[in-house]
């Protein structure tokens, strides 16, 4: 039989071998026995609270670790990820603001700037001050060349003042619209990506997605502008192609911190100012050639040639010329030089040589543009920030006028002000300007309780791209085959027919119409959750 002595407690006694009785007095046991411990249950915890527009923290998978390491088996190691903030509200600001944009330029600016053209001897102006109309459309024109000018209320300083660029603070509201629309662009771009993140989108994905973006931009940009032409008219001033130009290379900021994107602005205006410092144009140049006069003060002592020496040279080798057009106009390329017969048969047999643009708009326009995307990135930020109301919308106005305060200095010491070339100046100039009117929706629909007024415009904020490109392609068509064949009649009910004559208010009423229309549109859009996007 075998033996059990093993199986007695160590503590029993000191066996003797042999099986015989433990020897010495039975030892008591060195701790008391141990008693039944129930477990308690454990509660689990509450997750920790996070602020609105913080970075909350996503668990992954426990990370594993090789076998004999220190930790192996530690099933408790987590990998922690920063996510953006989703917003669960959309801020009214903005989609008002834009909407408000896309409401200007699908509408034309309400023909105002035709309405004060209308003949002084018209009965109108017995209805309407003309003096006043006159004033208000100032502001719905692009002006010839400068872009600032002295308010009305400083014209009675003495004349050796008013030549002074920090005087000249005023603006036409027209010259701002195109600024408007790339820096809402780039207020947007963070919610945008923010949004794009917390869904579960890799940063390769992203930046794919924001390549195809500004390629759409650009072929639409090209698209608009080749309406009229018989060929395909590969040229960039369009305000789509201006910001589809520069998007991927604003994106690619944007991750950055908000001091590495101030100091690229100032890398980017500083070296634009450069090319024109570096690269005058000879002095033999013929400005009449590219419709600039030094009569309107559209030249600057010699410099402001190489963006149009580059749009000369650029444009042109997308275009199919003959040889003795290349030859007689000193033009070094064109589309055979490059392209293979089929891809330049398909897209580059435009056969018009590229002179100059008419509203002095260049191509090389979208690289200081690319500091007024930045400009709105980082308000963006700010919007998306933890940051108080309050603080948000001083922010807003203190970096206003800071940059409206750079842009006079820049165009008093360095280049004028000038928004059809994008001089670097104007780029501050107006970069003031357009953050301004984003602090004023911001205050009266985030701040204010008055959200519920900004609907009418977010409904056009929230469609914008298509809000343009109605605009753009069916503003004519609407007007002659929807608004004056289907609504004239109550038009005349409510204005009188004497009153849609066409040298009376017929200026203003007909586009006010023709955008109702396109409202209906989007609200129809919106109810349905239809949003046209790229």
């Amino acid at each position: 039989m075998a033996d059990d002595r093993s199986r007695e407690p160590f503590n029993k006694g000191n066996p003797v071998p042999g099986g015989g009785p433990p020897s010495g007095p039975e030892k008591k046991p060195l701790l008391p026995p141990a008693k039944a411990i129930t477990p308690i249950p454990l509660k689990k915890p509450d997750p920790l609270p996070v602020k609105p527009g913080a970075l909350p923290l996503r668990t992954a998978t426990p990370i594993p670790r090789p076998a004999g390491s220190p930790g192996a088996g530690d099933e408790k190691r987590i990998k922690v990820v920063k996510v953006p903030p989703r917003s669960n509200e959309r801020l009214a600001s903005l989609d008002a603001y834009r909407g408000f944009i896309m409401l200007l330029l699908a509408a034309g600016g309400f023909g105002i700037a035709a309405f004060a053209n209308i003949d002084a001897e018209s009965p109108v102006w017995k209805i309407a001050d003309r003096d006043v109309w006159q004033k208000i459309a100032f502001h719905f024109n692009h002006p010839a060349w400068r872009s600032n000018f002295l308010p009305s209320f400083l014209e009675t300083t003495p004349a050796a003042q008013q030549t002074s660029e920090f005087l000249r603070f005023g603006v036409s509201f027209w010259d701002l619209i195109q600024p408007a629309f790339m820096f809402m662009v780039g207020v947007a771009m963070p919610f945008s990506n923010s949004r794009r993140w917390s869904d579960g989108q890799s940063a390769p994905l992203r930046f794919v997605h924001a390549m195809w973006r500004a390629l759409a931009l650009v072929l639409l940009g090209v698209f608009l502008y080749s309406l009229g032409d018989q060929r395909t008219n590969w040229i960039f001033p369009n305000v789509l192609a201006q910001i589809g130009l520069g998007y991927i290379f604003a994106y690619m900021l944007m991750p950055f911190r908000a001091w590495a994107q101030i100091a690229a602005i100032a890398l980017i205006l500083v070296a634009y100012w450069g090319l024109f410092k570096i690269d005058p144009p000879p002095a033999e140049y013929d400005y009449a050639a590219v419709n600039a006069s030094v009569e309107n003060g559209e030249v600057y002592e010699g410099k402001f040639a190489p963006a149009h020496n580059f749009d000369r040279r650029f444009l042109n080798m997308l275009r199919t010329l003959t040889d003795d057009e290349m030859k007689a106009h000193n033009i070094p390329m064109d589309a055979r030089s490059w392209a293979p017969e089929p891809v330049r048969r398909w897209f580059f047999e435009n056969n018009e040589r590229f002179l100059f643009n008419g509203g002095g708009y260049q191509t090389l326009n979208f690289i200081p543009s690319i500091g007024t995307t930045l400009l709105g990135i980082l308000c963006g930020q700010l919007l998306l920030s933890t940051a108080g109301k309050g603080r948000k919308f001083g922010v807003l106005l203190v970096g206003g006028a800071v940059c409206i305060a750079l842009g006079l200095a820049m165009g008093e010491f360095a280049c004028p002000i000038v928004k059809r070339i994008w001089t670097p100046s104007w780029v501050l100039f107006s970069g003031g300007y357009v953050i301004w009117m984003l602090a004023l929706f911001y205050f009266l629909f985030d701040v204010l309780p008055l959200k519920v007024l900004a609907f009418p415009l977010a409904i056009l904020g929230m469609n914008s791209l298509a809000v343009y490109l109605m605009g753009e392609l069916l503003r004519t068509w609407t007007l002659e085959k929807v608004v004056e064949i289907h609504f004239s009649g109550i038009l005349e009910s409510i204005f009188g027919a004497e009153k849609l004559q066409a040298d009376m208010f017929a200026p203003i009423i007909f586009p006010a119409a023709t955008v109702f229309v396109f409202w209906l549109v989007c609200l129809w859009m919106y109810r349905r959750k239809i949003f046209v996007r790229l």
